[in-house]
């Protein structure tokens, strides 16, 4: 069946953003059902699940294998209940199709707290929550992927699959077992477990003693998937136009996937590894096709760290020469050491985000972020000098071997950075904002075993951060603590915890992640009612502890992971895998460890 558009115009009309739910996209492609539709689900509201490039890469594989691939996005508050109200299920924006009508169901997962956005996006559907109450019946496979897959197990009780790594093929391969094996059979999940990439939840048991694991019973590894060379995967020539706006809304060329940096807080960049860069030619042809079927004038360079890709200025150079006249780069957020003049030129002078995370050279060192700060004021004036008069900072409190003279150094690189703009006559004012958010430890980093800080030693160091900021007019944000909390408790999580996401839900926990939407009461009665103790998981982990993540593999290797945090707790920096291959276990598939260039 297709859900009657026209039978929802009273409700549409009563909604706030209607064109959320239409569909009928500008440069969307004409979809029909095949021999198996597949819809990629993203838990969150359209105008972030429309900025997302992972899905319609995902998306574009899928088609060009002959499938069809819809999407769907989880609907507001107030259409939700509509729907629910007048017994219409929830629907993909391009067949108009109930989701319970698919043959498979891929939920991106980007954040942690969007976790009950799949139970709500599920419910909405008609479609059982629990895994374990869909065997019996005609439901679609339910599949989860994205960067909170490489920890599955908080949502192991609700999903069938789980893809892992690099979605370009995986997800294809595993549709043509599906359709070779006849469906959810036993044949399909012992052939699907077979691929890199793909973890199924039923066929792997952690088992637990004095409340730890102690082992993982059935397959007890899982390889994650990986594609070598980007420029011979599939990438989207068109995207399709939001309705309204979205998140980033233009034209987005992933530059390259993966980061040489290896700062070792940052989950992406080991999880993402090896580094993976496109060739000139490519991004160039892409952007050009992207710029001319979607009629956006504005292009992001998309990355972890784009200052790092190989030939910047080449790209750059070749970008001006063949995109029409008047387009503009997005410029993402940078190190401070990569900042580049040149794309500083071609980029909107509006705000320039630097991300030095540590406001001291010792606590840098920690989180091997080399840069100094030299390098900070240097990248500061060269931005003024191309234009910028707004300065947005991101730091983390709570990192390992923190002491209240590293975050009182923040306020003195914002002195530094006011004073570096008077050196010469400015026409605007300098504005200058800091965002310090609470470190949350996350699976596959060298922080992995570290604690969180306890609320109480929030509240402490956030005061050693007002005392130290001696600039004036300078703007202080930092993250909620429960919901920092929250998302360390889910990081880390276990199966365990899928009844504390089970009662959230229900409890009416949606939108998570929104400030305005965090149902702290609805949450802290799910962990009692799930016998969840949050401490459990903010703890810090013995380097023996076999931890809920540890069947599957990365490439990335424990040893090293454990190299890493020694070196931390040191002061050591390690550097960039530009200088020299770090042996993190990958270097049979890096092109830097192979010296392979451009």
């Amino acid at each position: 069946m297709k859900v009657d558009i026209d039978s929802l115009r009273p409700l549409l009309l009563s909604v706030e953003k209607p064109s959320r739910y239409t569909g009928g996209e500008f440069g969307s492609p004409a979809l029909k059902e095949s021999e198996l539709d597949f819809c990629l689900c993203f838990p969150d509201l359209y105008e972030v699940g429309m900025s997302n490039l992972g899905i319609k890469i995902v998306a574009e594989s899928l088609l060009k294998s002959g499938f069809c691939a819809d999407f769907c996005f989880a609907p507001a508050e107030d259409f939700g209940q509509g729907l629910k109200k007048r017994g219409v299920p929830l629907y993909s924006l391009g067949l108009k199709k109930p989701l319970a009508e698919f043959d498979i169901l891929g939920f991106s997962m980007q954040f942690e707290l969007s976790y009950t956005n799949l139970l709500y996006m599920l419910d909405l559907a008609g479609i059982p929550l629990l895994s374990k109450d869909r065997k019996n019946g005609n439901y679609p496979l339910i599949t989860i992927g994205g960067p909170c897959a490489v920890n599955p197990e908080p949502l192991a009780d609700f999903v069938d699959l789980v893809f892992i790594g690099d979605g370009e093929r995986v997800d294809a391969d595993v549709a043509r077992l599906y359709l070779k094996h006849g469906g959810k059979t036993a044949e399909f999940y012992a052939a699907a477990s077979k691929l890199d990439g793909v973890y199924i939840p039923a066929l792997t048991k952690p088992v637990y003693e004095n409340g730890k694991i102690i082992r993982f019973d059935g397959i007890a590894k899982v390889k994650k998937a990986q594609v070598q060379n980007l420029d011979e995967e599939v990438f989207p020539e068109t995207f399709a136009v939001p309705n309204c706006e979205s998140v980033h809304d233009r034209a987005v060329i992933e530059v390259m996937r993966g980061c040489y940096r290896g700062c070792r807080f940052c989950q992406a960049g080991f999880i993402y590894r090896p580094v993976r860069p496109r060739s000139v030619e490519k991004l160039t042809g892409q952007a050009c096709s992207l710029i001319n079927s979607t009629g956006y004038n504005e292009v992001s360079l998309n990355s972890l760290s784009t200052g790092d890709y190989p030939d910047l200025r080449g790209l750059l150079k070749s970008l001006k020469e063949n995109l029409p006249n008047g387009t503009r780069l997005a410029l993402p957020s940078l190190r401070v050491d990569s900042f580049e003049g040149d794309f500083a030129q071609d980029s909107r002078r509006v705000s320039l985000t630097f991300a030095p995370e540590a406001g001291s050279q010792r606590l840098r060192n920690v989180i091997n972020k080399d840069i100094t700060e030299e390098e900070i004021l240097r990248a500061a004036e060269s931005a003024f000098d191309q234009g910028y008069s707004a300065v947005k900072l991101y730091f983390m409190m709570g990192l390992p071997t923190e002491r209240d003279e590293d975050l009182k150094e923040i306020g003195k690189i914002c002195a530094y950075i006011k004073g570096a703009y008077r050196k010469k006559p400015r026409k605007k004012q300098l504005r200058i904002s800091v965002s310090c958010s609470t470190f949350i430890p996350k699976p596959f980093t060298p922080f992995q075993w570290e604690e969180q800080i306890s609320k109480e030693q929030m509240e402490q160091r956030r005061r050693a951060l007002i005392d130290g900021m001696k600039a004036k007019g300078v703007i202080l944000n930092w993250s909620d603590d429960f919901t920092a909390e929250l998302e360390a408790v889910l990081a880390r999580g276990d199966r365990k915890l899928g009844k504390a996401i089970l009662f959230a839900y229900l409890n009416g926990c949606i939108f998570d992640g929104w400030d305005n939407r965090l149902n702290k009461d609805g949450w802290e009665k799910a962990f009692g009612q799930a016998g969840i103790t949050p401490r459990d998981y903010t703890r810090s982990r013995g380097e023996d502890e076999i931890l809920p993540w540890d069947f599957i593999d990365i490439g990335v290797t424990k040893k090293f992971l454990l190299s890493e945090k020694k070196r931390a707790y040191a002061g050591e920096v390690t550097g960039s895998c530009l200088d020299s291959c770090k042996g993190c276990g990958m270097q049979k598939s890096c092109p830097a460890a192979t010296k392979q260039t451009l």
